[in-house]
């Protein structure tokens, strides 16, 4: 991964970027993030209609959730919006998590975080978010699916401490919000019910209030401009098609079961009618480490569904964690098939393949689909591919995978002791040695700085 020269040395694994006129590092130290392919995909499927229509381009936002029970979801650093695992968890319906993105939308289409930032250099936060959010996905135990690791700092959104959005900016993108719902012919009730159970919050003191009303300071007159408009959109009434809910009621029940498992257990049940309720039981099960329990709910619910990838990841991911290596592969392999390219089932299938010792040409493929596609540029990945070329005896592109791992990092020095290895291995002239040249000179200017 490019790394901008004046990012300095990251000290975290898991990192996540909030609004910040104060040092960027210094947030990267208290937080961390989430990677799951079933949740983000819910997300940009909700996202993508409400940026056709407000003239964002889809592929430049980032869709990004942070580790975090505090309710909360806001633009940070350019086109990048977060999402608090606490918002998704609180979060009712996938129409109220469109009524959000749609006003998160209004705050990158209208500007306001140019506005609010000037005194952040564009180029080093644009190069410091990929950076972070490359070292967030891979980490951990390295695995490629539902995951998430604390920073050192904790995990807690100190979000008060940063740069909160005018209430101008908050009415502009309300008013941008109603029209994009209008205009995708989705009604405004979704984001009027989420700011109305916050309503109350804007009365109590700052200690005590959401960090969404923190962040977006919420005002009667807001709450009440989108009541008028509810009340006379030709859009009211108009909901989500009920796939769009249920695929939003799947990775709410996921994510309940998976940071509350505890809750789940107690709230869920393994032979409830509504399916995503037993796959959050499902999933509780698993992070009570009960492999078994939660493989045979699994398995129930790929009877009814057997092609669906995620209950195949999620069985996966279970069986792999639980040991059953061999066991997991087929799971992983019938997801991958249903999502092809995808950059986090993909990952898991390679370390799979290279656990058992076989199918390392194909291994290697794969990695190199995920390290070419930029939601999959994790430093995991690249340890995969080193480990997968070095079984193949190719210790030039081994090496070089480790100097690309070492620069997502942000560990120069390592970087560079790596890439001068794979320069006097791979032959002269050749990708890989050209590659070398131009990760030299960014490790080099990433160390002197």
């Amino acid at each position: 991964m490019m790394v901008a020269t004046r990012i300095t040395r990251l000290l975290v694994g898991m990192v996540m970027l909030a609004v910040a006129v104060a040092p960027l590092q210094a947030l990267a130290q208290r937080l961390s993030l989430v990677r799951d392919a079933e949740t983000e995909r819910v997300l940009a499927d909700l996202a993508l209609p409400i940026f056709q229509v407000s003239g964002v381009v889809p592929s430049a936002v980032d869709l990004i959730i942070v580790n975090d029970n505090a309710v909360n979801a806001f633009v940070a650093a350019g086109q990048n919006i977060f999402f608090t695992t606490g918002f998704l968890m609180q979060a009712e319906s996938a129409l109220e998590v469109i009524g959000v993105i749609a006003h998160e939308t209004g705050h990158i289409a209208g500007g306001h975080l140019a506005r609010g930032s000037d005194a952040l250099e564009d180029a080093t936060t644009r190069a410091l978010i990929a950076t972070l959010v490359g070292i967030a996905a891979g980490i951990a135990a390295g695995s490629g699916e539902l995951v998430a690791a604390t920073t050192a700092g904790g995990q807690h959104l100190a979000v008060r401490d940063f740069l909160a959005f005018s209430r101008s900016m908050e009415s502009a993108a309300d008013q941008a919000s109603v029209t994009y719902l209008d205009r995708v012919g989705v009604s405004s009730e979704g984001l009027l019910a989420f700011l109305a159970r916050l309503e109350d919050q804007e009365l109590l003191p700052a200690s005590r209030q959401s960090p969404y009303v923190r962040t977006h300071p919420l005002t009667r007159d807001r709450v009440d401009f989108i009541r008028n408009h509810v009340g006379q959109s030709p859009a009211t009434g108009n909901v989500l098609p009920p796939a769009a809910e249920l695929a939003y009621a799947r990775v709410r029940a996921k994510l309940i079961g998976y940071f509350q498992p505890q809750v789940a257990l107690t709230q869920f049940a393994p032979d409830h009618a509504n399916p995503a309720v037993r796959y959050g039981y499902a999933v509780a099960l698993y992070r009570r480490a009960r492999i078994d329990d939660a493989a045979a709910v699994m398995r129930g619910l790929l009877a009814e569904a057997p092609g669906d990838p995620f209950y195949n990841e999620m069985l996966g991911q279970i069986l792999m964690d639980g040991g059953r290596i061999t066991e997991a592969r087929p799971y992983y392999e019938r997801a991958a098939q249903a999502l092809p390219g995808e950059p986090l089932i993909l990952v898991r299938l390679a370390q799979i393949r290279l656990e058992e010792g076989s199918g390392i040409d194909t291994a290697i493929i794969e990695l190199n689909r995920v390290v070419s596609d930029r939601r999959g540029a994790m430093p995991f990945a690249w340890r995969l591919l080193a480990r997968a070329y070095g079984l193949q005896g190719d210790l030039g592109m081994a090496a070089l995978s480790l100097a690309e791992e070492a620069l997502a990092m942000g560990e120069a020095e390592d970087a560079l002791e790596q890439a001068i290895r794979a320069e006097q291995t791979l032959p002269y002239g050749s990708p890989g040695w050209l590659r070398v040249q131009d990760l030299r000179r960014v490790a080099e200017d990433l160390r002197d700085d």
